[in-house]
């Protein structure tokens, strides 16, 4: 509460101001069509209620204030349905920690959530939730637990049942208090569908299985490792499917693999720093949080909690590796998740102890990342995700 009052003047203030422009450039205005939906996952601390909506103006990055439209006890990441209006949120629901369906009604102002059903997860509050491609099945990523669930949904979305709870087991003991035991942070899908990765902090490990969607399973079928203690957070596929990047929470680092589409297998080839260690010197807390692909391919985007900034990296079209750009200050507190909007326009930054939501229009043809000056509140928001079509 103390950081949400002191920023509380600040937000006031900005919120009202026009987005930046150069001299005598018009501000855009936007059509009916120019504006999306985006949901807000928040962890469970005051004043942060449930999930939140608001809306984004892709003509000129403009953001309304967000509204609750549902209440949950900490909805730390949500999951869009990739073929029906259902929004999937991780959190507490009755005391449990659970994986809850929404149906989502309306869009734009007139959008909200319409609760369907809740199933225990079974092995704690779970960090990250995915849907696979063909919308049959629900991967979450428990820190605590250590494990991968799996769920499968029926055909008008609403969750059936969990099919599956692995353990994963090890430890890279490499830091202290940190890697102890497994730590499963982030799920997802291979392009194909073929697999699924889990990348696990505890291990240092990227732990990948098959995946059959239609009967809701994986199994087991191998793993990717990167530099001890470097504790692998969160991984995106490149638009092409050739590489992957690989975001390591603990050592503030980004590893580019080779993926190999037929075989399941990474291989790293590259590891570059998000930011210069006599920086990071300076910093009584710092850790990297999210990595986003920009939709053309061109970009890779990470965030770093502490020093509180966005790093751009420039993607070589031919080998996938990367070269930096700029480090970009979020203008809030602690970004633990970013994303970027489907037209690769404009980056939204969520500062989850400054309890804000920033626009930032992306550069085309260089990454660069120029503040828009739009702000809203967002309290305590660690998800951005924008909605369906």
């Amino acid at each position: 509460m103390i950081l949400f009052h002191k920023y509380l003047p600040a937000l006031v203030a900005v919120a009202f101001l026009l987005p930046v422009t150069e001299a005598n450039e018009p501000i855009a205005v936007a059509q009916k069509n120019d504006v999306i939906d985006v949901w807000l996952g928040t962890s469970s601390r005051q004043p942060s209620k449930g999930i939140y909506h608001c809306t984004l103006n892709t003509a000129n990055g403009k953001l309304t204030d967000p509204t609750l439209v549902a209440e949950i006890s900490g909805p730390g990441f949500l999951a869009m349905h990739p073929k029906l209006p259902r929004l999937y949120a991780v959190g507490g629901v009755d005391g449990k920690a659970s994986i809850a369906a929404y149906a989502i009604e309306g869009k734009l102002k007139n959008a909200s959530l319409k609760f369907l059903n809740a199933v225990e997860i079974g092995d704690g509050g779970a960090a990250h939730v995915a849907v696979d491609p063909t919308g049959q099945t629900i991967l979450t990523a428990q820190y605590g637990g250590g494990s991968t669930a799996v769920f499968s949904l029926n055909k008008d979305g609403s969750l059936n049942e969990r099919t599956q709870l692995i353990d994963h087991e090890g430890a890279s003991d490499t830091v202290p208090g940190r890697q102890t035991k497994s730590h499963a942070h982030w799920a997802g899908f291979s392009p194909d569908n073929r697999f699924a990765f889990v990348p696990d902090l505890g291990l240092d490990k990227v732990v990948i299985y098959k995946s059959d969607a239609a009967a809701s399973k994986i199994e087991p079928h191998g793993f990717a490792e990167i530099a001890p203690g470097g504790g692998p957070r969160h991984m995106k596929f490149h638009t092409n499917g050739k590489w992957a990047y690989v975001l390591h929470e603990l050592d503030l680092k980004v590893t580019v693999f080779d993926y190999d589409a037929d075989a399941g297998t990474m291989t790293a080839k590259q590891t570059i720093e998000t930011v210069p260690r006599d920086e990071l010197a300076k910093e009584d807390a710092k850790s990297c949080s999210e990595i986003r692909v920009h939709p053309s391919g061109k970009f890779v985007y990470a965030a770093n909690r502490g020093h509180d900034t966005v790093t751009a990296f420039k993607v070589d079209q031919q080998t996938g590796k990367l070269e930096l750009i700029e480090r970009e200050n979020v203008r809030g507190a602690t970004p633990r998740n970013f994303n970027i909007d489907p037209s690769g326009q404009w980056l939204l930054a969520a500062g989850q102890d400054s309890h804000t939501l920033a626009s930032f229009a992306v550069d085309q043809d260089t990454g660069e990342l120029k503040y828009n000056r739009s702000v809203v509140l967002a309290p305590s928001c660690i998800c951005v995700l924008f909605g369906h079509e």
